[in-house]
């Protein structure tokens, strides 16, 4: 039996929901509130003690790390359709995409998704509030990122951000010049992941990913829209818990 621990699909939770959607396999979806810090509650840390989604719970076997989860199911359902080439130098390109994306892109996306979305909710707590919630997480880095939204990010951060984000979007289209999915001519989990941080990225960063600008990238997002397993996740996820891009990256695991 399968259990996901996740948020909406956005982000580093849409990773695993998406490719379990790909592969048709029956799982059982726990949303976790995190406007409640449910991730946080002790229960949950029983099951994730970083208080991090998502955390799939395989038959008691409990697999933590988007990324690592994805790849997980690729393992232990060879048989169900494939998202990992059976080409190791296709498999590589899949795999330095899908590092790339843990690695740099979701990081400067999120930055932002937290100033715009993280750092309001941080403020609207009384000082004790505050500490009594930030106290519950358990790693240090993430008090600590908790205490900077509430603090306000400096400027040149956002703005090195922002470049980084600009220097995302320019290396996703550039890719997809060169062939119809990021890791050649296959959907793959490279897709899927980027898709995780790009997805709704039009409205949030019109400025960078638009007609104009990026016709390669806005397509490539489309298309994956219109999979039918990115339809049938985002139709069983209640309107009010489909997230933006900013405030989905902004819960990063």
């Amino acid at each position: 039996m399968l259990t996901l621990y996740c948020f909406g699909p956005g982000a580093n939770s849409l990773k695993p929901l998406l490719a379990l959607h790909e592969k048709g396999l029956a799982f059982v979806r726990r949303q976790l509130n995190p406007a409640v810090f449910e991730h946080h509650e002790e229960w949950f840390k029983k099951i994730n003690s970083n208080g991090q989604v998502p955390a799939l719970d395989h038959d008691g076997k409990i697999i933590t790390e988007s990324t690592v989860i994805c790849e997980y199911l690729e393992d232990v359902y060879p048989d169900a359709p494939r998202l990992r080439p059976d080409d190791p130098y296709r498999r590589a390109q899949m795999r330095i995409w899908t590092k790339w994306v843990d690695e740099y892109f979701c990081w400067c996306v999120s930055t932002i998704g937290w100033e715009r979305m993280v750092s309001r909710m941080a403020r609207q707590y009384t000082d004790e509030e505050f500490e009594s919630y930030v106290k519950r997480i358990p790693l240090y880095e993430q008090q600590v990122k908790w205490r900077r939204a509430r603090a306000g990010f400096p400027k040149e951060l956002l703005e090195e951000e922002m470049r980084k984000i600009a220097f995302s979007v320019r290396k996703l289209e550039a890719r997809l010049e060169e062939s119809p999915w990021l890791a050649g001519p296959d959907y793959t989990l490279a897709d899927i992941c980027n898709f995780a941080i790009a997805n709704g990225m039009e409205r949030g960063f019109p400025d960078l990913v638009n007609e104009k600008d990026t016709p390669r990238l806005i397509e490539w997002i489309r298309r994956i829209n219109e999979r039918p397993a990115a339809r049938k996740m985002f139709a069983e996820t209640p309107r009010d818990r489909i997230e933006r891009p900013a405030q989905s990256a902004a819960r990063s695991d």
